[in-house]
Protein backbone atom coordinates (compact mmCIF):
# COMPACT_ATOMS: atom_id res chain seq x y z
CA UNK A 1 0.00 0.00 0.00
CA UNK A 2 1.45 3.60 -1.34
CA UNK A 3 1.68 6.22 2.00
CA UNK A 4 1.35 10.03 0.91
CA UNK A 5 3.52 12.33 2.65
CA UNK A 6 1.61 15.78 3.30
CA UNK A 7 2.91 15.20 6.56
CA UNK A 8 -0.42 16.12 8.13
CA UNK A 9 0.20 13.73 10.87
CA UNK A 10 3.20 14.50 12.71
CA UNK A 11 4.06 10.70 12.65
CA UNK A 12 4.26 10.57 9.00
CA UNK A 13 8.00 10.94 8.53
CA UNK A 14 10.44 8.16 10.10
CA UNK A 15 13.11 10.51 9.41
CA UNK A 16 14.68 12.21 12.02
CA UNK A 17 14.14 15.85 12.58
CA UNK A 18 16.93 18.17 13.81
CA UNK A 19 17.40 21.91 15.22
CA UNK A 20 18.59 24.34 13.45
CA UNK A 21 22.05 24.11 12.05
CA UNK A 22 25.25 26.03 13.79
CA UNK A 23 24.80 27.35 17.61
CA UNK A 24 21.05 27.99 17.67
CA UNK A 25 20.79 27.78 21.63
CA UNK A 26 18.25 29.97 23.15
CA UNK A 27 15.17 30.18 25.69
CA UNK A 28 11.77 31.73 25.19
CA UNK A 29 12.55 33.09 21.50
CA UNK A 30 10.43 35.97 20.46
CA UNK A 31 8.77 35.48 16.59
CA UNK A 32 11.36 35.59 14.13
CA UNK A 33 12.33 39.08 12.74
CA UNK A 34 13.78 39.99 9.36
CA UNK A 35 16.00 42.95 9.12
CA UNK A 36 18.23 44.24 5.90
CA UNK A 37 18.06 40.85 4.89
CA UNK A 38 19.04 38.82 7.66
CA UNK A 39 16.75 37.05 10.50
CA UNK A 40 16.32 37.57 13.93
CA UNK A 41 15.21 36.10 17.25
CA UNK A 42 15.76 37.39 21.11
CA UNK A 43 15.52 35.14 24.34
CA UNK A 44 15.64 35.72 28.06
CA UNK A 45 18.60 37.17 29.26
CA UNK A 46 18.72 40.16 26.44
CA UNK A 47 20.47 38.27 24.13
CA UNK A 48 19.47 36.45 20.94
CA UNK A 49 20.60 34.43 17.47
CA UNK A 50 21.19 36.24 14.11
CA UNK A 51 21.09 33.85 10.64
CA UNK A 52 22.27 35.08 7.35
CA UNK A 53 19.59 32.70 5.48
CA UNK A 54 17.42 31.22 7.92
CA UNK A 55 18.84 27.90 8.29
CA UNK A 56 22.17 28.20 10.47
CA UNK A 57 22.33 30.60 13.21
CA UNK A 58 24.54 31.72 15.55
CA UNK A 59 24.55 34.55 18.95
CA UNK A 60 24.94 38.20 18.48
CA UNK A 61 21.46 39.76 18.41
CA UNK A 62 21.54 42.25 21.16
CA UNK A 63 18.64 43.98 23.59
CA UNK A 64 18.90 45.58 26.84
CA UNK A 65 17.21 45.03 29.70
CA UNK A 66 17.29 41.81 30.68
CA UNK A 67 14.19 39.84 31.79
CA UNK A 68 12.67 37.35 29.98
CA UNK A 69 10.27 36.00 26.86
CA UNK A 70 10.49 38.93 24.48
CA UNK A 71 8.62 39.53 21.59
CA UNK A 72 9.50 41.68 18.23
CA UNK A 73 7.23 43.34 15.51
CA UNK A 74 7.82 45.77 12.60
CA UNK A 75 5.74 48.50 12.39
CA UNK A 76 5.91 50.92 9.63
CA UNK A 77 10.21 51.94 9.68
CA UNK A 78 10.84 50.91 13.33
CA UNK A 79 10.85 47.34 15.51
CA UNK A 80 9.10 47.30 18.75
CA UNK A 81 10.19 45.01 21.03
CA UNK A 82 8.43 44.10 24.41
CA UNK A 83 9.66 41.96 26.93
CA UNK A 84 8.91 40.80 31.30
CA UNK A 85 11.43 42.13 33.93
CA UNK A 86 11.32 40.21 36.72
CA UNK A 87 8.10 37.93 36.97
CA UNK A 88 7.81 34.31 36.40
CA UNK A 89 8.47 33.54 40.04
CA UNK A 90 12.29 35.15 39.60
CA UNK A 91 13.47 36.23 42.57
CA UNK A 92 10.90 34.42 44.68
CA UNK A 93 7.89 36.64 43.49
CA UNK A 94 5.67 37.08 40.77
CA UNK A 95 5.62 41.07 40.52
CA UNK A 96 6.19 41.41 37.39
CA UNK A 97 6.56 44.47 34.69
CA UNK A 98 6.01 44.24 31.04
CA UNK A 99 8.47 47.28 29.07
CA UNK A 100 8.39 48.27 25.15
CA UNK A 101 11.10 49.97 23.46
CA UNK A 102 12.02 50.77 19.91
CA UNK A 103 14.45 50.60 17.52
CA UNK A 104 15.04 51.65 13.97
CA UNK A 105 17.39 48.46 12.90
CA UNK A 106 17.82 45.23 14.89
CA UNK A 107 21.51 45.14 13.30
CA UNK A 108 23.69 46.04 16.23
CA UNK A 109 26.41 46.96 14.15
CA UNK A 110 24.26 49.19 12.06
CA UNK A 111 25.01 53.05 13.01
CA UNK A 112 21.05 53.62 13.59
CA UNK A 113 21.52 50.98 16.54
CA UNK A 114 20.14 52.51 19.03
CA UNK A 115 17.33 51.13 21.75
CA UNK A 116 14.57 54.37 23.04
CA UNK A 117 13.91 54.34 26.63
CA UNK A 118 12.13 51.20 27.95
CA UNK A 119 8.60 51.99 29.07
CA UNK A 120 6.24 50.18 31.53
CA UNK A 121 3.17 48.88 29.75
CA UNK A 122 1.70 47.08 32.39
CA UNK A 123 2.35 44.99 35.88
CA UNK A 124 1.71 42.87 38.84
CA UNK A 125 2.10 42.93 42.47
CA UNK A 126 2.62 39.07 43.30
CA UNK A 127 -0.54 39.25 45.09
CA UNK A 128 -3.13 39.23 42.43
CA UNK A 129 -4.33 36.43 40.00
CA UNK A 130 -1.84 37.55 37.21
CA UNK A 131 2.12 37.25 36.64
CA UNK A 132 3.20 39.85 34.08
CA UNK A 133 5.85 37.95 32.28
CA UNK A 134 5.85 36.37 28.46
CA UNK A 135 4.37 39.39 26.51
CA UNK A 136 2.97 38.97 22.86
CA UNK A 137 2.09 41.19 20.10
CA UNK A 138 -0.52 40.99 17.29
CA UNK A 139 -1.48 43.87 14.42
CA UNK A 140 -5.46 43.31 14.18
CA UNK A 141 -6.61 43.78 10.80
CA UNK A 142 -8.17 47.19 11.91
CA UNK A 143 -4.37 48.34 12.88
CA UNK A 144 -4.95 48.25 16.26
CA UNK A 145 -2.32 46.46 18.68
CA UNK A 146 -2.57 44.24 21.22
CA UNK A 147 -0.74 42.23 23.73
CA UNK A 148 -1.04 39.06 25.95
CA UNK A 149 0.50 38.08 28.88
CA UNK A 150 0.62 36.04 32.04
CA UNK A 151 1.97 32.73 33.28
CA UNK A 152 0.27 29.44 35.49
CA UNK A 153 0.40 31.86 38.23
CA UNK A 154 -3.20 33.35 37.48
CA UNK A 155 -4.44 34.30 34.48
CA UNK A 156 -3.74 35.08 30.48
CA UNK A 157 -4.28 39.06 30.35
CA UNK A 158 -4.98 40.96 27.09
CA UNK A 159 -4.75 45.21 27.16
CA UNK A 160 -4.28 47.03 24.16
CA UNK A 161 -0.90 49.65 23.13
CA UNK A 162 -0.75 52.58 20.72
CA UNK A 163 0.82 51.14 17.61
CA UNK A 164 2.29 54.98 16.88
CA UNK A 165 4.21 54.84 20.47
CA UNK A 166 4.51 51.51 21.84
CA UNK A 167 2.36 52.75 25.08
CA UNK A 168 -0.72 51.45 26.89
CA UNK A 169 -3.93 52.96 25.43
CA UNK A 170 -5.39 55.31 27.65
CA UNK A 171 -7.97 53.90 29.53
CA UNK A 172 -7.44 50.58 28.42
CA UNK A 173 -8.33 47.57 31.17
CA UNK A 174 -6.72 44.13 30.87
CA UNK A 175 -8.83 41.08 30.27
CA UNK A 176 -8.51 38.10 31.49
CA UNK A 177 -8.51 35.47 28.58
CA UNK A 178 -7.33 32.18 30.00
CA UNK A 179 -6.07 30.13 32.03
CA UNK A 180 -3.34 26.75 32.93
CA UNK A 181 -0.83 28.41 30.25
CA UNK A 182 1.48 30.63 29.66
CA UNK A 183 4.32 31.89 26.63
CA UNK A 184 0.92 32.99 24.48
CA UNK A 185 0.94 34.30 21.05
CA UNK A 186 -1.89 35.73 19.14
CA UNK A 187 -2.42 35.77 15.80
CA UNK A 188 -5.18 36.21 12.75
CA UNK A 189 -6.41 34.40 10.18
CA UNK A 190 -9.63 34.11 8.07
CA UNK A 191 -11.93 36.03 10.12
CA UNK A 192 -10.23 34.28 13.30
CA UNK A 193 -8.23 35.75 16.28
CA UNK A 194 -6.21 32.37 17.47
CA UNK A 195 -4.69 32.47 21.31
CA UNK A 196 -1.50 30.08 21.30
CA UNK A 197 -0.59 29.10 24.97
CA UNK A 198 2.22 26.95 26.12
CA UNK A 199 1.46 23.95 28.52
CA UNK A 200 2.96 21.49 30.78
CA UNK A 201 5.91 22.22 32.61
CA UNK A 202 9.24 23.65 31.44
CA UNK A 203 13.03 24.21 32.78
CA UNK A 204 13.24 21.31 33.89
CA UNK A 205 15.65 19.38 30.22
CA UNK A 206 14.78 16.14 29.33
CA UNK A 207 11.95 16.01 31.77
CA UNK A 208 9.99 19.29 30.22
CA UNK A 209 6.34 18.35 29.56
CA UNK A 210 6.24 22.06 27.88
CA UNK A 211 3.54 21.89 24.56
CA UNK A 212 1.56 24.29 22.74
CA UNK A 213 -2.47 24.69 22.41
CA UNK A 214 -4.93 26.38 20.92
CA UNK A 215 -8.48 27.98 20.56
CA UNK A 216 -10.13 30.69 18.57
CA UNK A 217 -12.51 33.58 18.74
CA UNK A 218 -13.70 35.74 15.92
CA UNK A 219 -13.03 38.53 18.71
CA UNK A 220 -9.65 39.36 20.09
CA UNK A 221 -10.78 39.77 23.12
CA UNK A 222 -12.05 36.62 23.00
CA UNK A 223 -13.85 34.41 24.36
CA UNK A 224 -11.31 31.56 23.05
CA UNK A 225 -12.26 28.05 22.48
CA UNK A 226 -10.90 24.59 21.35
CA UNK A 227 -11.93 22.18 18.86
CA UNK A 228 -14.46 21.04 21.15
CA UNK A 229 -16.06 23.62 22.73
CA UNK A 230 -14.08 24.60 25.65
CA UNK A 231 -13.27 27.89 26.84
CA UNK A 232 -9.67 28.37 27.23
CA UNK A 233 -10.17 31.01 30.71
CA UNK A 234 -11.35 27.35 31.83
CA UNK A 235 -8.60 24.72 30.58
CA UNK A 236 -9.65 24.31 27.15
CA UNK A 237 -6.71 24.51 24.43
CA UNK A 238 -6.23 21.89 20.86
CA UNK A 239 -2.69 20.15 20.65
CA UNK A 240 -0.63 22.33 17.92
CA UNK A 241 2.84 20.79 19.01
CA UNK A 242 4.12 18.15 21.65
CA UNK A 243 7.40 16.26 21.78
CA UNK A 244 8.70 14.08 19.41
CA UNK A 245 11.58 12.72 17.42
CA UNK A 246 14.24 13.37 20.37
CA UNK A 247 13.14 16.91 21.06
CA UNK A 248 10.82 17.88 24.02
CA UNK A 249 9.37 20.29 25.81
CA UNK A 250 7.93 23.17 22.62
CA UNK A 251 7.06 26.33 23.93
CA UNK A 252 6.57 30.09 22.92
CA UNK A 253 4.84 29.80 19.35
CA UNK A 254 6.03 32.52 16.56
CA UNK A 255 4.39 32.75 13.31
CA UNK A 256 5.81 33.72 10.32
CA UNK A 257 4.00 34.08 6.39
CA UNK A 258 6.88 33.22 3.82
CA UNK A 259 5.11 33.33 0.80
CA UNK A 260 1.00 33.12 -0.08
CA UNK A 261 -0.05 29.69 1.83
CA UNK A 262 3.90 28.86 2.76
CA UNK A 263 3.83 29.60 6.31
CA UNK A 264 6.41 28.39 9.46
CA UNK A 265 6.10 28.26 13.12
CA UNK A 266 8.82 28.43 15.69
CA UNK A 267 9.60 28.03 19.41
CA UNK A 268 11.71 26.42 21.22
CA UNK A 269 12.40 23.06 22.46
CA UNK A 270 13.53 22.85 26.08
CA UNK A 271 15.44 19.96 25.30
CA UNK A 272 17.46 18.45 22.43
CA UNK A 273 18.63 14.87 23.06
CA UNK A 274 21.23 15.18 20.46
CA UNK A 275 22.84 18.67 21.81
CA UNK A 276 23.23 17.78 25.96
CA UNK A 277 19.66 18.43 26.49
CA UNK A 278 20.18 22.30 25.67
CA UNK A 279 17.32 24.11 24.66
CA UNK A 280 17.63 25.34 21.21
CA UNK A 281 15.78 26.93 18.44
CA UNK A 282 12.96 25.16 16.61
CA UNK A 283 11.09 26.12 13.07
CA UNK A 284 8.72 23.71 12.04
CA UNK A 285 6.24 24.05 8.68
CA UNK A 286 2.91 25.49 9.83
CA UNK A 287 -0.16 23.67 8.30
CA UNK A 288 -3.91 24.29 8.76
CA UNK A 289 -5.94 21.71 9.57
CA UNK A 290 -9.61 22.14 9.50
CA UNK A 291 -8.97 25.83 10.13
CA UNK A 292 -6.54 25.01 13.18
CA UNK A 293 -2.84 25.71 13.12
CA UNK A 294 -0.43 22.43 13.41
CA UNK A 295 2.75 22.01 13.31
CA UNK A 296 4.12 19.89 10.02
CA UNK A 297 7.49 18.03 10.11
CA UNK A 298 10.41 19.71 8.44
CA UNK A 299 11.56 17.91 5.18
CA UNK A 300 14.42 15.56 5.52
CA UNK A 301 14.76 13.48 2.82
CA UNK A 302 14.25 10.06 0.96
CA UNK A 303 13.74 7.63 -2.15
CA UNK A 304 10.27 9.00 -3.25
CA UNK A 305 7.69 9.12 -6.20
CA UNK A 306 7.42 12.69 -6.88
CA UNK A 307 3.66 12.94 -7.75
CA UNK A 308 1.79 16.01 -9.01
CA UNK A 309 -1.27 17.04 -7.47
CA UNK A 310 -2.91 18.32 -10.66
CA UNK A 311 -3.68 14.64 -11.88
CA UNK A 312 -1.57 12.23 -9.34
CA UNK A 313 0.98 11.49 -11.96
CA UNK A 314 4.42 10.84 -10.90
CA UNK A 315 7.66 13.28 -12.43
CA UNK A 316 9.97 11.20 -14.38
CA UNK A 317 12.61 11.04 -16.89
CA UNK A 318 11.78 10.71 -20.57
CA UNK A 319 12.91 7.81 -21.88
CA UNK A 320 11.26 4.46 -23.27
CA UNK A 321 8.88 2.33 -21.03
CA UNK A 322 10.79 -1.36 -20.60
CA UNK A 323 8.38 -3.73 -20.06
CA UNK A 324 8.83 -6.59 -17.23
CA UNK A 325 8.48 -10.02 -18.13
CA UNK A 326 5.84 -11.87 -16.58
CA UNK A 327 4.28 -14.99 -17.20
CA UNK A 328 0.67 -14.33 -18.75
CA UNK A 329 -2.37 -16.16 -17.63
CA UNK A 330 -5.63 -15.85 -18.79
CA UNK A 331 -7.75 -14.20 -15.64
CA UNK A 332 -11.08 -16.39 -16.66
CA UNK A 333 -8.62 -19.83 -17.05
CA UNK A 334 -6.27 -18.98 -14.03
CA UNK A 335 -4.30 -22.57 -12.61
CA UNK A 336 -4.71 -21.85 -8.70
CA UNK A 337 -2.56 -25.28 -8.35
CA UNK A 338 0.61 -23.81 -9.97
CA UNK A 339 2.49 -21.63 -6.69
CA UNK A 340 2.86 -18.39 -6.59
CA UNK A 341 5.54 -16.11 -7.60
CA UNK A 342 7.02 -12.95 -6.35
CA UNK A 343 7.61 -10.29 -9.65
CA UNK A 344 10.46 -8.29 -8.08
CA UNK A 345 10.39 -4.78 -9.36
CA UNK A 346 12.54 -3.59 -12.03
CA UNK A 347 15.49 -2.58 -11.23
CA UNK A 348 17.98 0.06 -12.30
CA UNK A 349 20.96 -1.98 -13.84
CA UNK A 350 18.07 -3.59 -16.00
CA UNK A 351 17.44 0.13 -18.16
CA UNK A 352 19.98 2.07 -17.44
CA UNK A 353 22.20 0.95 -20.10
CA UNK A 354 19.57 2.14 -22.46
CA UNK A 355 19.48 5.97 -21.16
CA UNK A 356 20.88 8.37 -23.42
CA UNK A 357 24.33 9.65 -21.51
CA UNK A 358 23.68 13.62 -21.54
CA UNK A 359 20.93 15.21 -20.62
CA UNK A 360 17.69 14.20 -20.07
CA UNK A 361 14.78 15.82 -20.04
CA UNK A 362 11.27 15.17 -17.97
CA UNK A 363 7.57 14.40 -17.98
CA UNK A 364 5.30 13.16 -16.12
CA UNK A 365 2.93 9.80 -16.08
CA UNK A 366 1.44 7.18 -14.24
CA UNK A 367 3.60 5.73 -11.80
CA UNK A 368 4.65 2.20 -12.27
CA UNK A 369 7.73 1.27 -10.21
CA UNK A 370 9.97 1.94 -12.27
CA UNK A 371 13.69 3.10 -12.07
CA UNK A 372 13.02 6.42 -13.98
CA UNK A 373 10.50 7.50 -11.42
CA UNK A 374 12.22 7.11 -7.99
CA UNK A 375 14.11 9.83 -6.89
CA UNK A 376 16.50 10.30 -3.68
CA UNK A 377 16.42 13.56 -1.73
CA UNK A 378 18.98 14.25 0.16
CA UNK A 379 20.32 17.83 2.42
CA UNK A 380 23.82 19.17 1.28
CA UNK A 381 26.09 20.01 3.32
CA UNK A 382 27.67 23.72 3.17
CA UNK A 383 25.15 24.74 0.62
CA UNK A 384 23.52 26.84 2.74
CA UNK A 385 19.38 26.82 3.59
CA UNK A 386 16.58 29.27 3.68
CA UNK A 387 14.20 29.99 7.30
CA UNK A 388 13.10 26.10 8.17
CA UNK A 389 15.56 23.86 6.10
CA UNK A 390 18.62 23.17 4.22
CA UNK A 391 19.18 23.16 -0.12
CA UNK A 392 18.51 19.50 -1.20
CA UNK A 393 19.98 17.61 -4.21
CA UNK A 394 17.27 14.90 -6.30
CA UNK A 395 18.82 12.59 -8.12
CA UNK A 396 17.45 9.57 -10.31
CA UNK A 397 17.80 6.57 -7.31
CA UNK A 398 20.70 4.73 -7.56
CA UNK A 399 22.81 7.40 -10.04
CA UNK A 400 24.41 10.79 -9.32
CA UNK A 401 21.57 12.47 -12.54
CA UNK A 402 20.47 15.81 -10.80
CA UNK A 403 17.35 17.35 -11.13
CA UNK A 404 18.30 21.23 -12.76
CA UNK A 405 16.98 24.39 -13.41
CA UNK A 406 17.47 25.74 -17.14
CA UNK A 407 18.36 29.53 -18.14
CA UNK A 408 14.96 28.86 -20.36
CA UNK A 409 13.30 28.15 -16.92
CA UNK A 410 12.64 24.66 -18.11
CA UNK A 411 13.79 21.08 -16.69
CA UNK A 412 16.22 18.87 -17.62
CA UNK A 413 18.69 16.30 -15.40
CA UNK A 414 22.34 16.60 -15.73
CA UNK A 415 24.48 12.96 -16.20
CA UNK A 416 26.68 14.33 -12.70
CA UNK A 417 25.16 15.93 -9.82
CA UNK A 418 27.53 19.16 -9.30
CA UNK A 419 26.57 21.24 -6.42
CA UNK A 420 25.68 23.94 -8.65
CA UNK A 421 22.75 26.76 -8.11
CA UNK A 422 20.63 25.23 -10.48
CA UNK A 423 20.53 21.34 -9.40
CA UNK A 424 19.82 22.88 -5.58
CA UNK A 425 16.31 22.54 -4.51
CA UNK A 426 14.59 24.01 -1.80
CA UNK A 427 11.49 22.55 -0.76
CA UNK A 428 8.53 24.24 1.23
CA UNK A 429 5.71 22.28 3.26
CA UNK A 430 2.59 24.28 2.37
CA UNK A 431 -0.60 24.99 4.62
CA UNK A 432 -2.53 22.36 3.13
CA UNK A 433 0.32 19.86 3.55
CA UNK A 434 1.21 19.44 -0.27
CA UNK A 435 4.82 20.74 -1.50
CA UNK A 436 6.40 23.50 -3.73
CA UNK A 437 9.81 22.79 -5.24
CA UNK A 438 11.80 25.68 -5.68
CA UNK A 439 15.08 25.39 -7.30
CA UNK A 440 17.76 27.59 -5.78
CA UNK A 441 19.10 29.85 -8.72
CA UNK A 442 18.09 30.29 -12.28
CA UNK A 443 20.91 30.53 -14.32
CA UNK A 444 21.01 33.53 -15.87
CA UNK A 445 18.88 35.24 -13.32
CA UNK A 446 20.64 37.52 -10.73
CA UNK A 447 19.53 36.89 -7.23
CA UNK A 448 18.15 33.63 -5.21
CA UNK A 449 15.16 32.50 -6.82
CA UNK A 450 11.99 32.82 -4.62
CA UNK A 451 9.17 32.89 -7.48
CA UNK A 452 9.70 29.81 -9.51
CA UNK A 453 8.70 26.33 -8.60
CA UNK A 454 8.34 22.93 -10.09
CA UNK A 455 5.03 22.92 -12.32
CA UNK A 456 2.62 20.72 -13.78
CA UNK A 457 2.17 22.78 -17.05
CA UNK A 458 -0.17 20.00 -18.15
CA UNK A 459 -0.86 16.56 -17.45
CA UNK A 460 2.14 15.06 -19.07
CA UNK A 461 4.63 18.36 -18.88
CA UNK A 462 6.65 19.64 -16.06
CA UNK A 463 8.25 23.56 -15.96
CA UNK A 464 9.00 26.01 -13.86
CA UNK A 465 6.48 28.51 -13.32
CA UNK A 466 5.20 31.47 -11.15
CA UNK A 467 4.11 29.95 -7.64
CA UNK A 468 0.53 29.96 -7.03
CA UNK A 469 -1.18 28.57 -4.28
CA UNK A 470 -4.52 28.59 -5.50
CA UNK A 471 -3.13 26.48 -8.61
CA UNK A 472 -2.55 22.51 -8.09
CA UNK A 473 -0.16 22.88 -11.02
CA UNK A 474 2.14 24.58 -8.37
CA UNK A 475 1.56 21.66 -5.71
CA UNK A 476 3.65 17.92 -5.37
CA UNK A 477 3.75 14.95 -2.63
CA UNK A 478 6.42 12.44 -1.83
CA UNK A 479 5.08 8.81 -1.76
CA UNK A 480 7.38 6.25 -0.37
CA UNK A 481 7.07 3.36 -2.43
Amino acid sequence: MKKIFNLILLSAFSLNLSAQEGAPYIHDPSTIAECEGKYYTFGTGGGGLISEDGWTWHGGAERPGGGAAPDVMKIGDRYLVIYGATGGGLGGGHNGRILTMWNKTLDPKSPDFKYTEAVEVAASDGMEDNDAIDPCLLMDPKGRLWVSYGTYFGNIRLIELDPKTGFRKKGNKEKDIAIDCEATDLIYRDGWYYLLGTHGTCCDGVNSTYNIVVGRSKQVTGPYVDNMGRDMLHGGGKMVIGAGDRVCGPGHFGRTIIDDGVEIMSCHYEADFDRSGRSVLGIRPLLWKNGWPVAGNRFKGGTFEIESERRGYSLELAVDFVRIQQERERFWNMDQSKPLVKIENQKLEDVIGGWPSGEIGLRIGDYMFRPHQRWSIEPVAEAGGYLGGPYFKIVIAGTNRALAATSEKELTTVPMFSGKDNELWRIEQLVDGTFRLLPKRIPGEDGLNTTYVLYSAGDSTPTLAKYDFNSDNSKWNFRDQ
